[in-house]
């Protein structure tokens, strides 16, 4: 019998949120997953390989973007179902940790130390 694969969600802004989301790479790399972060030149560079939506920033104190982020979430959840959605705390996961609980998917905060 095979291992069952998790579709998992990494959702957060780029810069340190990407690099915490990315150093857990033991827990996701063999998982079907997706990420979910700005279109920044630090994001293009560690994520060439996969799967990535661009999110809309600033995210911090912006209803228009939260706004965008939020139909971008109901888009991207829909689409892709995932069982797990992880963060580092960054804003642009709000609406995919509200939203995803809609659609049954289990939300993880990352934060390291």
């Amino acid at each position: 019998m095979g291992r069952f694969r998790m579709k998992v969600a990494l959702v957060g802004s780029s810069g340190g949120h990407l690099t915490h989301l990315y150093l857990l790479k033991k827990f996701w790399e063999k998982e079907d997953r997706f990420w979910v972060t700005f279109d920044k030149e630090d994001a293009r560079s560690i994520l060439k390989n996969e799967r990535k939506y661009n999110a809309y920033f600033p995210t911090n104190r912006n209803i228009i973007n939260l706004v965008r982020n939020t139909f971008l979430a109901i888009k991207i959840l829909f689409k892709e179902r995932p069982d797990v959605i992880i963060s580092s705390g960054a804003a642009v996961a709000v609406p995919f940790f509200y939203l995803g609980k809609l659609f049954g998917a289990k939300n993880c905060l990352y934060r390291s130390i």
